[in-house]
């Protein structure tokens, strides 16, 4: 599993854990930024990271800010983008079973590390599960966003 990982600078700390965790566990990643946390304006690694996604160069990507509403308001702005934004493992759980959500927001002043590592364990090691009435549910949310791209 290849992994895009971003963050803005409220949020560079937990990033920095989250990326040692994934080096220990021998994941494949890319570090979107910020790299050294300094201010930078998150709609910027939200798109960074969602585009590799869409693209097709990562399969999963992971976004931290402040709260992670500003991330997962941005990251879902790109299409093919399911992002969610998870405050304990019980929702990473249910967004990947449920959603095939392809990113994963924290908000870094939310979730602190111990809580974030198991998260994005959930969210990495839980597969959607493609029962029909969880695929057809994907498959409104894919032709809404079509509808809207192309304008009501």
């Amino acid at each position: 599993m290849k992994i895009a990982i971003g963050a803005d600078h409220a949020a560079f700390g937990l990033k920095e854990i989250i990326v040692g965790f994934l080096e220990e566990k021998g994941y494949d990643y890319h570090d979107f930024g910020t790299m050294d946390g300094r201010r930078v304006d998150y709609p910027d690694v939200a798109e960074a990271v969602s585009e590799a996604v869409v693209r097709g160069e990562y399969d999963i990507g992971i976004l931290l800010c402040g709260s992670g509403i500003g991330m997962s308001i941005a990251a879902n702005k790109v299409p093919g983008i399911r992002a969610a934004l998870c405050f304990n493992s019980f929702m990473a759980r249910m967004t990947r079973d449920h959603n095939d959500s392809n990113v994963l927001v924290l908000g870094g002043w939310i979730v602190g590390p111990k809580l974030a590592l198991d998260i994005v364990e959930t969210f990495l090691s839980t597969p959607f599960c493609n029962e029909e009435r969880h695929a057809k549910r994907v498959r409104l949310i894919a032709d809404l966003e079509r509808k809207h791209q192309k304008g009501l």
